[in-house]
């Protein structure tokens, strides 16, 4: 160890998981040097600058307080393998696209290259750690290559990330749990401890869970699977809901007060995004089948097809309460992001609204007060393949207005699909008044006040919420 430092942290990547972990652990352990690495000098730029790459409430006013005392950010990713004591791998772990297990495997790629070079560079002992999200015995690879450097001895550790964008601070500050995983030997165990002793500097002892290394590395798939399993399961009852009469929320409120159940992911909306559910879903239906558990494979598979039929279901609403065309209709989109308090567009629901639309020949209105055009488009032309290139007049057909009010402003509908506050507090009076009429709500995350809108002359469609006019015993 560092006769400056109690120990040296390195973390290659400088994303949404590098970037404000590394920035919590400089601030609650002080005495900890840690330095974020990446190849990207743009993003190595930008979280030394005053605009950081990445919206995170609160995460500003950490990286300002520490950087330059114990937090840094470079390129010079060789020098500073050297230096560390612990090394973290916090890259990437997208779908992979094409070849084995296209569509749902991961692409473990960058932490492989992680640890082929950490073996290239390293001159001492390191604990290497493995934050991205990865297949278990994703550790026995990274174990392989780090026995390419003949000089050196290695533990891989696991330490999954739990985080949820928009309460990543506050989740990195008060986790629920912190997860270690290693392998159950001496060497093993003093370097997960090594580990703990970080965490527990604010983290209660009781609450740093230490496992084997493949239980926590699965430990990670099955959180985010779980979770998404809740959306979708309540998201089915949504549609039951507006066929029968029932209220979803009425529903939700009913089943979350039993304990065994709790109240938690229980919102009905147009379906969950973000980067990790579904590839964490998707990863764990292609380890099923690896394993030959084809029952467990489609059981998991089923929870993405629910999310998929949600978000299609929500569209084919709009145009059918539109007079079954949207086609030169003016509408309005409150919300990118995949859900309130960060810019985070990767398989936001969002997108999938706005495709089908543009199918229909609509012309659309996008506001969110995070999300850039630039990302929007990146996203769209990743995950959908639509670009300017083929897809023609798309840059006419999508406009992104820079507030709610002229986004709506001539509009035949609004869809409130990302649940920012501000939608909450808007004077919909106003923005009635300026709408083509009928004026119609849809709202896709179900937090707006349906019975005044309706009062203002709106008409409103929401999630797992009856029509009152298709009702008369409600």
């Amino acid at each position: 160890m560092s006769d400056d430092w109690e120990v040296k942290i390195c973390c290659m990547g400088a994303g949404y998981v590098g970037g404000p972990t590394m920035a919590v652990i400089a601030k609650m352990a002080p005495k900890t040097r840690v330095c974020v690495v990446d190849l990207s000098q743009k993003q190595i730029d930008a979280w030394n600058s005053s605009k950081l790459p990445i919206y995170e409430p609160g995460l500003p006013d950490i990286v300002e307080e520490c950087r330059g005392r114990n937090l840094f950010f470079s390129t010079d990713i060789d020098n500073e393998i050297k230096k560390a004591d612990i090394i973290f791998i916090s890259v990437n772990t997208p779908t992979k696209v094409s070849g084995i297990g296209a569509g749902r495997a991961a692409n473990i790629k960058n932490c492989e290259l992680c640890a082929r070079k950490i073996a290239a560079v390293a001159d001492t002992d390191k604990i290497v750690v493995e934050k991205s999200t990865v297949p278990v015995r994703t550790a026995e690879a990274i174990r392989r290559v780090l026995k390419g450097n003949k000089g050196n001895k290695f533990q891989v550790l696991s330490n999954p990330e739990f985080l949820a964008e928009g309460t990543a601070v506050r989740d990195l500050l008060k986790p629920d749990r912190v997860l270690i995983g290693g392998q159950q030997t001496p060497e093993g165990l003093k370097a997960a401890e090594t580990l703990v002793n970080v965490y527990a500097q604010w983290v209660p002892r009781e609450r740093v869970l230490t496992t084997n290394l493949w239980s926590s590395e699965l430990s990670k798939l099955v959180a985010n699977a779980f979770l998404a399993q809740r959306v979708s399961s309540i998201n089915s009852i949504s549609a039951l809901c507006e066929e029968t009469g029932a209220d979803v929320s009425e529903i939700s409120r009913a089943v979350g007060m039993d304990d065994r159940i709790g109240k938690r992911f229980l919102y009905a909306s147009i379906g969950f995004g973000g980067s990790c559910f579904q590839k964490d879903i998707l990863n764990l239906v292609y380890l099923c089948e690896t394993y030959g558990l084809e029952e467990c494979a489609q059981y998991w598979n089923h929870v993405i097809l629910m999310n998929n039929y949600q978000k299609k279901r929500f569209t084919e609403k709009m145009v059918a309460k539109m007079f079954n065309t949207a086609t030169g209709k003016k509408i309005a989109i409150y919300g990118y992001a995949f859900k309130k308090d960060t810019g985070d567009v990767r398989e936001t629901p969002s997108m999938f609204v706005v495709r089908d639309l543009l199918e229909e020949g609509a012309n659309i209105h996008v506001y969110d007060p995070q999300v850039t055009r630039d990302d929007m488009w990146l996203e769209m032309d990743y995950t959908c393949g639509i670009n300017a290139s083929n897809t023609p007049r798309l840059e006419e057909s999508v406009t992104t207005a820079t507030d709610a009010y002229s986004a709506a402003d001539g509009a035949h509908a609004i869809a409130v699909l990302t649940e920012w506050d501000e939608f909450k507090e808007l004077d919909y009076e106003k923005i009635y008044s300026t709408m083509s009429k009928p004026a119609f709500i849809f709202d896709g995350r179900n937090i707006l006040d349906h019975a005044k809108l309706r009062e203002i002359g709106f008409e409103v469609h929401a999630i797992g919420k009856p029509d009152p006019d298709a009702f008369n015993d409600l």
